[in-house]
């Protein structure tokens, strides 16, 4: 099961605690919780480097790697 699958399920299962015990209820809120903490890891995820940032990890000099300070 991947981070995407873990998400939709914390997902539905707060939309369905929430629906049968009310917004302001605290399984409601801590149901909630638990999608924001599943989020907060795939924040922290290590994301795939685009192909320009790849090109640039191996060609630093290249024109279009350039950086220019303001």
């Amino acid at each position: 099961m991947g981070l995407s699958d873990v998400i939709a399920k914390e997902l539905e299962n707060a939309r369905s605690i929430c629906s049968e015990y009310g917004e302001g209820d605290p399984h409601c809120r801590a149901a909630w919780d638990a999608v924001e903490e599943v989020l907060a890891a795939r924040s922290h995820q290590p994301t795939t480097p685009s192909s320009l940032e790849q090109h640039c990890a191996e060609n630093p000099d290249a024109i279009e790697c350039r950086v220019y300070d303001n």
